[in-house]
Formats: structure tokens, sequence, C-alpha cells
């Protein structure tokens, strides 16, 4: 059962480090674009729409986002373990 919980946490903290990874990896690639949009065309957009850049953020940031939740609130190997614990903890009652 022990060897089953480092498992556990082994799998957890590389899925933690690799978020870390992840949001700094996209935040300096974002903070690139957005500083090569601001300087080439940023300063004189007379069209009034979005800055392109709007759409990669958003896109990644979705991705990110859905990394975030699996390395911080996606245990769900552990919630299930919970759960049959507790039923097992019913049965013998």
């Amino acid at each position: 059962m022990e060897a089953e919980k480092d498992k556990f946490l082994w799998k957890m903290a590389k899925k933690r480090v690799a978020f870390r990874r992840h949001l700094f990896t996209y935040l300096v690639i974002n903070l690139l674009v957005w500083a090569a949009w601001f300087f080439t065309q940023g300063q004189s957009n007379t069209t009034g729409g979005l800055p392109w850049p709007v759409w990669m953020t958003l896109g990644w940031g979705v991705a990110l986002a859905f990394s975030y939740y699996d390395a911080y609130h996606g245990a769900q190997d552990h919630a299930v373990e919970r759960e049959y614990e507790k039923l097992s903890r019913k049965k013998n009652l």
C-alpha cells in the first residue's frame, strides 16, 4: 500500500513540475509575441479589431488551464481510493 502511495505522489510531483515549466514557457513566449506585435504594428493599430496575439494567448491559456487542473485538482486516483475505503467500511458495519 505504501509503495502505491509513493508512486501516486511521484506521479503528482511530475505533473506539478511539468505544469510550472509549461506556465514559464507560456509567459515567456507570450511576452515575446506581444512585444513583437507592439513594436511592429501595435503602436499604429488603426483597424480597431483585436490584436492577433489575443487568439494565441487565449488558445494556449485554455490548454494551460487544463494542465493546471490536472496537476493540482485532477487526483482522481486518490478520490477512487477514498470512495472504495468508504464503501468497504459501510459493508463491514
